[in-house]
């Protein structure tokens, strides 16, 4: 009997060994779902982008997407960017693969990228097909408010494994925001016309995030009720709607020369108030961290008129 007891309990103990060693497995692969989850993120288009493991080789195609790239921890992951990519200082150094409104998809793929990030509305899409046929994950960015920036450089740091700097970087950005929320809350409301250009003569509707820093500062841009994101204006409409403020950033360093045009017709409001203004173009017109630089700048000019 001794016999076919050791039997049943040499049975028994192999049976637990492998229900241990089955457990031990189960558990492996419970901790290991959390990682393949972080390595998911939804971009501005709807796509849920995915990677079987962090980016490594990452393409951006747009300034403002390379700056954002830095800001979520991962610009040593860059190898290719396009022209104007000058912030911060290492990004001046990335290979070009074009420009942000002509890229070159054999650039592109020469870099061997496993990530490439998209600006919506400033690439050409036209373009994204050939890359998800070779196989390359693309995300699409189009910050439309400025909670999409913080948003933004949660997703950069979760597909590039960065998440704690990413995560750090728009808390920051976060917090900063709701300050200058709480500092220029208060006041009546100032008229605003954003001018992107004189020739043609442009601006943004409310859909842009530039609108949402003039609500941000108190203020109110006379055009976001256009239908068209960046519409051309007429002056006379400009003058019929007779702004509190006129804010340009131009393309450059220093304050464009056509703002002043606007002194030729002394009876606008903004004229009487010497209220004709220049915020840096790198500061609000790219949606990066440094834009609440650019949006406290306009919070000051517009608090000096109310």
């Amino acid at each position: 009997m001794r016999v076919p007891l050791f039997g049943f309990a040499l049975k028994a103990a192999m049976k637990a060994a492998r229900m241990a060693a089955l457990m031990t497995v189960a558990a492996a692969l419970a901790l290991a779902s959390p990682a393949l989850v972080a390595l998911e993120a939804i971009d501005a288009a709807g796509r849920t982008v995915r990677l079987d493991q962090p980016a490594r080789r990452i393409v951006a195609l747009a300034p403002h997407v390379v700056e954002n790239v830095f800001s979520a921890g991962a610009g040593d992951r860059l190898v290719g960017a396009v022209s104007y990519s000058n912030f911060p200082e290492a990004a001046r150094d990335i290979p070009r693969v074009g420009s942000y409104q002509a890229w070159s998809l054999e650039s592109i793929v020469a870099k061997n990228p496993d990530l490439v990030l998209m600006w919506g509305s400033g690439n050409s899409l036209e373009g994204l097909p050939a890359l998800e046929q070779l196989g390359i994950a693309v995300y699409i960015s189009e910050p439309k408010r400025l909670e999409d920036i913080p948003a933004t450089l949660r997703d950069i740091g979760q597909l590039a494994g960065t998440g704690e700097v990413a995560e750090a970087n728009a808390r920051a950005f976060e917090q900063t925001l709701q300050q200058l929320r709480a500092d220029y809350a208060a006041g009546p409301a100032r008229r605003v016309f954003y001018e992107v250009w004189n020739q043609p003569l442009q601006t943004l509707n409310g859909e842009h995030y530039i609108s949402d820093v003039i609500t941000l500062c108190g203020g109110q841009n006379i055009f976001a009720d256009s239908p068209h994101i960046a519409p051309r204006v007429s002056v006379e409409a400009v003058l019929a709607r007779d702004p509190d403020i006129i804010i340009a950033s131009g393309m450059g360093d220093a304050r464009p020369e056509w703002l002043d045009d606007w002194r030729d017709y002394p009876h606008l409001t903004a004229v009487r108030n010497q209220a004709l203004f220049f915020v840096h173009p790198d500061l609000l017109q790219r949606p990066t961290t440094r834009l609440l630089d650019g949006a406290k700048t306009l919070c000051e000019q517009i608090a000096s008129q109310r």
